[in-house]
């Protein structure tokens, strides 16, 4: 299905106000990271006690407070978790820390709410060594499949495609770190996972660009590089917006009705496939050709010398 046979949109054009807002985008995350003093890690990351609780009947986060601060859990972070009946309660890790925070937890609630009963469905222990482990296990991971990519496409491409790509998934993460970071939401092992994806996500639409600019650039050498990439561009159009259209949907059902439990991880998603999408467009593809602009510049200027 070629939805976009005859396409000539010329994309290189708005490229500087494209670069202008996702600058202003960046920044915006990067100063929400600074007002929250870092991103709020989960407790895969910063070790501590996490409990997944469903009452008898539906009850108020504001008894539950009540009932922790008289046992010194006054900084638990409560919220619930769908129903009424449901929460999660998260606790740094203390001096004491492991089974043992969970045991007063559970006592403490017990004692304060004897009328609600109540079940344990989940229980999520890491120590503070084992947190910090992942943080950096994390971005290893990420930096490595970086390094990765840059191998494979400089290999199959040129170092300047490369590069391109990689500024592309910065700039996709960074938004989506940015978009978390402002709706202040937790970033654990599977937010990881999603970041990995869309690392995946967004280097799999730019090799399609630049696969098509390598085949333009043998056929049609005497033709303008801008023109040559926005042509690619229009020529795969019709691709890339179906694959991102079919994965958008698919990812936004999972984020709408998939349930708490994959919630952020979907959402991570969503943001990822159109910011991938963009960024392959409008990020990757005129680094080329500022790339390839300023390499002709300097090879004229050394001639003259």
């Amino acid at each position: 299905m070629d939805l976009f046979a005859n396409a000539n949109y010329d994309f290189l054009s708005k490229r500087k106000f494209a670069a202008i807002f996702s600058a202003i985008l960046i920044l915006i995350g990067l100063f929400s990271i600074i007002f929250h003093n870092g991103l709020r890690l989960g407790i895969d990351f910063q070790g501590g006690t996490l409990l997944q609780l469903q009452f008898d009947n539906p009850v108020q986060i504001g008894d539950i407070r009540s009932a922790l601060e008289g046992h010194g859990f006054a900084n638990a972070e409560i919220q619930r978790f769908g129903a009424e009946d449901e929460v999660i309660i998260r606790v740094q890790q203390t001096s004491g820390g492991g089974t043992e925070t969970s045991d007063q937890i559970q006592t403490a609630l017990s004692d304060a709410l004897q009328d609600n009963p109540f079940q344990v469905r989940r229980t999520e222990e890491v120590g503070p060594q084992i947190g910090s482990e992942l943080r950096g296990k994390a971005v290893l991971a990420i930096l490595s499949a970086m390094l990765g990519m840059v191998i494979y496409i400089t290999l199959r491409f040129e170092l300047k495609f490369a590069v391109a790509a990689i500024i592309a998934i910065v700039h996709d993460v960074l938004v989506t770190l940015g978009v978390f970071s402002v709706l202040n939401l937790e970033i654990n092992l599977p937010i990881i996972a999603a970041f990995l994806t869309i690392v995946g996500y967004s280097l799999n639409d730019t090799i399609v660009i630049f696969d098509r600019v390598r085949e333009n650039l043998k056929s049609l050498r005497r033709e303008a590089y801008n023109k040559l990439i926005n042509m690619s561009i229009n020529q795969t159009l019709s691709r890339t917006i179906v694959t991102s259209v079919t994965t958008f949907l698919v990812v936004f059902v999972l984020w709408m009705w998939g349930g708490e439990v994959i919630r952020n991880f979907a959402f991570a998603l969503v943001i990822g496939v159109v910011t991938g999408t963009y960024s392959t467009i409008y990020i990757a593809s005129p680094v080329v050709v500022e790339w390839e602009s300023r390499s002709k510049s300097t090879g004229r200027l050394q001639r003259k010398r």
